[in-house]
């Protein structure tokens, strides 16, 4: 009888283990559904990024807020509308543009394909595809992702870090979510390109420079934000990367051991002694860290996704069906 119970409780788990979301995403998803899928996607990054070329840098950051909040399914790009509150909406997303393109891109994958590839997919392969335009490596991602019918605003003010968040707490928030501390530092790195507002920048430098600042980097974030009360809808801000703003390399990581990096969690990373050796190794093997970026990815990108039918396949990536 208690052999039987065992059979019987193994058996249960490992059906569990089936319909886990990481156990349901695979690679070439698409491949008898919508064979020209990811081809259509990676052209769609391609042309946009020679016309807009921060568009792949929206396309990381979009990877990050959809999958951190709850699950990775495309719920960041629902509109607000009767009975849905937009993740948009929230302070957390301050900055955070180019959601029109991903329409395009989703136009043309369901002129190929009717409602067959999701929305969720479509913000993992055109980050992926992005961070290649970023002279970034290629990284394998699994699909399959279906898409929330739901927001989760009420959720993204725990979920994502603050601008000025410290460092103990960003390493927490992703081990929540399966992510280890080399494969979050590696993750830091996409900080490598695109900017930060001086919202976001001056209480690092008024009333009182932050001491943790390079002097010389510091009088050139006052030159790049000379008021401690800037204008959120003027365009002030200075790059992460001043050498190579557009390449996710890792060049931040040198920048960061030369004290200058942009935000708190970025200059605690050096003080922190477990993470400085993993900020010292990226620094000085450009390999390395692209091995752990990818890594660091394909956990975000696989987290608790919506598989199987769960959710729905979205017409319109800005509305539920």
């Amino acid at each position: 009888m208690a052999a039987k119970n065992n059979f019987s409780l193994l058996l249960l788990l490992l059906v569990q283990l089936f319909y886990s979301g990481r156990a349901e995403l695979q690679m070439n998803y698409y491949a008898k559904s919508c064979p020209k899928a990811e081809e259509i996607i990676k052209q769609q990054v391609t042309e946009l990024y020679y016309e807009h070329g921060n568009t792949a840098v929206s396309w990381l950051r979009n990877l990050f807020h959809d999958c951190v909040v709850q699950s990775c399914d495309a719920s960041l790009l629902l509109e607000t509308t009767v009975g849905v509150e937009s993740e948009k909406d929230s302070d957390r997303s301050f900055g955070m543009r180019n959601f029109k393109y991903v329409n395009k891109i989703k136009a043309a994958v369901e002129n190929a394909c009717p409602q067959t590839v999701s929305c969720a997919d479509i913000v993992a392969l055109s980050a992926r595809d992005g961070i290649v335009m970023l002279k970034g490596p290629h990284i394998d991602l699994k699909t399959g992702r279906r898409d929330s019918k739901m927001s989760y605003s009420n959720l993204v003010e725990e979920l994502v870090p603050k601008h000025n968040e410290s460092l103990v707490n960003v390493l927490s928030r992703f081990k929540s979510i399966g992510i280890d501390t080399e494969a979050t530092v590696a993750l830091l790195g996409a900080h490598s390109v695109g900017r930060v507002h001086c919202v976001n920048l001056v209480e690092r430098l008024y009333p009182t420079v932050d001491r943790s600042i390079d002097p010389n980097y510091a009088q050139y974030l006052k030159v790049r934000c000379p008021t401690p009360n800037p204008d959120p809808e003027a365009v002030l801000y200075s790059r992460n990367d001043r050498e190579t703003p557009m390449i996710l390399d890792n060049m931040y990581y040198k920048n960061v051991l030369e004290h200058k990096g942009l935000l708190i969690v970025d200059q605690e990373l050096v003080s922190n002694p477990l993470t400085l050796p993993y900020v010292k190794k990226f620094a000085a093997d450009i390999k390395y860290f692209h091995d752990q970026f990818s890594r660091g990815i394909r956990l975000l990108s696989e987290n608790n996704p919506l598989t199987a039918d769960q959710g729905e396949i979205r017409k319109d990536c800005r509305y539920v069906n």
